[in-house]
C-alpha cells in the first residue's frame, strides 16, 4: 500500500536522492527520456536537507521505499541552485511578492509506479502539507520534456509564462 507523507528522516532523504540519480540525463538513453521524461537538478544531501526544514518534502512509499517525491522548495532558496535562479526572477515578474507560493523543485515517480496516479497523488498531499497562508503551487518544466507537461497539465497546472535561458526553452505553470 502506498502512503504520501512529508519526508522526516535521512534515510528517506537518501533514498529522493538515489531515485533522482536514476532519472538525470546523464543515466537516461534519449529514448527513456522521451518516452518517461527526465530531471534537470542535481541537489546535494546538504541542499535537499535544509530544503526539507523549511518546508518538508512529500513523498511516496510503497513500505519502506520511496517510490516518488515532490520537492519543496520554499522561495527563500531562490539563489541556492544556479539553473533555477531565472525561474525565481520569472515568477517575480508575473506573481505579486506578497503573494505566498511554494516551488515545487522537483518531482519524480519511479518507473514501476508510473502511471498509478502516484504523480497526481503527490500534488494532492504536497497541497495539503503546505505552510498555513501559502496558496499555490508553481514550478516550471523543460518544454521538451513532453511526459511532464502533460501530465502537470492534466491535473490542473496552467502556463504562467514560457521564457528562455541557458540555451532550454521552459514553462513556468502554475496550480491554485
Amino acid at each position: 500500500m502506498t502512503i504520501y507523507k512529508q519526508a522526516d528522516s535521512i534515510d528517506e532523504l537518501k533514498q529522493i536522492l538515489e531515485l533522482q540519480q536514476k532519472n538525470l540525463p546523464k543515466n537516461l538513453s534519449p529514448i527513456e527520456m522521451k518516452q518517461s521524461g527526465f530531471l534537470t537538478v542535481e541537489h546535494s544531501f546538504e541542499l535537499l536537507k535544509e530544503m526539507n526544514v523549511i518546508a518538508a518534502h512529500t513523498i511516496a512509499k510503497d513500505g519502506e521505499q520511496v517510490i516518488g517525491y515532490a520537492l519543496s522548495m520554499h522561495p527563500e532558496f531562490a539563489n541556492q541552485i544556479e539553473i533555477l535562479k531565472p525561474m525565481f526572477e520569472e515568477i517575480h515578474k508575473v506573481v505579486s511578492k506578497n503573494n505566498s507560493y511554494m516551488v515545487m523543485g522537483q518531482i519524480c515517480v519511479a518507473k514501476a509506479y508510473r502511471g498509478q496516479g502516484v504523480f497526481r497523488k503527490l500534488y494532492t498531499a504536497m497541497k495539503t502539507f503546505l505552510p498555513e497562508g501559502f496558496t499555490k503551487i508553481i514550478t516550471e518544466v523543460d518544454a521538451k520534456n513532453v511526459r511532464s507537461m502533460n501530465a502537470h497539465k492534466a491535473i490542473g497546472f496552467t502556463e504562467l509564462k514560457r521564457y528562455h535561458s541557458k540555451g532550454k526553452d521552459w514553462s513556468l505553470i502554475v496550480q491554485q
